[in-house]
């Protein structure tokens, strides 16, 4: 595995880890960026905490690298990363235009299409617009994660509630089918796949709550599917990831129907970063520590050239 080096000849050491942020994600940015910050200190680094409160953002000039732990807007939608560039600091993770392209879900939807991606039916919606795709459905803003704003909508009295919601953040709005059937994911750590996690949430919806409330969901790692469909599944997530121009690491969700075919949902560029958290738990099914992982992005950190 490429992505593991000798740690012993290490790139950087004073490093800050960027966390909080200005989006509706910043209570789980601080806890993805409070636990990356506490791994790497027990790894030897010197870390800085950087709590984001606006987009003006400042870096102490002894400051060698930076680990992103911002989720959302101004984090993984690629202006930060464009800010870094600027500054010729080092940070973890994809470039200012592949965060651009996953986190935007029409981007992606559109890459999806021109690569031959497997993904759900779907249509970009503007307030006046009228909605031709039919129910089941799920509704979600533009640019959001962690489910912010994201509604399954099984009947028709429930689409204006719903889809009002995802409007509260921006114009448009992407509907997609709903497939049934088993949530999975699959995380891509340096050049290699990780174990596909399948995810159960109690009621079969993964939304917010089912995310970010201790004992609603269940992870099985490694999924309990063959191993010719984990093997597809793997194989979709890395066509995902190069075709979106991603590096370092990333998260690809899915959606798999009873029958086995698979659809590609979207791509998180940073994924939640705790010691729980998905990407995390499939690297340690792989025998990769928590902070081992983060020693190990921290230290194929790049700016520029090296993000191509």
């Amino acid at each position: 595995m490429s992505c593991v080096k000798n740690m012993n000849k290490r790139k950087f050491n004073k490093i800050a880890v960027l966390m909080g942020g200005v989006s509706a994600e910043r209570d789980v940015s601080i806890k993805s960026g409070k636990a990356v910050a506490a791994a790497l200190r027990k790894e030897g680094y010197d870390v800085d905490e950087i709590d984001v409160t606006s987009r003006e953002l400042v870096i102490p000039p002894y400051i060698e690298a930076v680990f992103i732990a911002l989720h959302g807007e101004f984090g993984e939608d690629g202006d930060v990363q464009a800010i870094l560039e600027n500054m010729s600091i080092p940070y973890t993770g994809s470039g200012p235009k592949a965060s651009w392209l996953s986190f935007n879900k029409a981007a992606s939807k559109k890459i999806f299409e021109k690569k031959n991606i497997p993904s759900p039916p779907y249509e970009i919606l503007r307030r006046d617009a009228r909605r031709t795709l039919p129910l089941p459905l799920v509704v979600k803003p533009l640019a959001q994660g962690s489910s912010i704003g994201v509604h399954r909508v099984m009947k028709e009295s429930d689409w204006p509630a719903a889809s009002e919601d995802a409007f509260k953040y921006g114009e448009e709005i992407l509907v997609e089918t709903f497939i049934p059937g088993k949530e999975l994911t699959v995380g891509i750590f340096g050049d290699k796949t990780l174990p596909v996690i399948e995810i159960v949430a109690k009621d079969g919806w993964y939304d917010y709550n089912a995310k970010y409330s201790k004992g609603v969901t269940e992870y099985i790692v490694p999924a309990n599917i063959d191993k010719e469909l984990a093997s597809k599944c793997a194989d979709i997530a890395v066509q995902t990831f190069k075709a979106l121009g991603c590096r370092d690491m990333g998260r690809i969700d899915f959606r798999m129907t009873d029958d086995g075919r698979l659809f590609v949902l979207e791509l998180n560029n940073i994924p939640g970063f705790t010691e729980t958290s998905l990407l995390p738990k499939a690297a340690l099914c792989e025998g990769i520590e928590f902070g081992k992982l983060c020693s190990l992005l921290m230290e194929m950190a790049a700016c520029g050239k090296g993000k191509e």
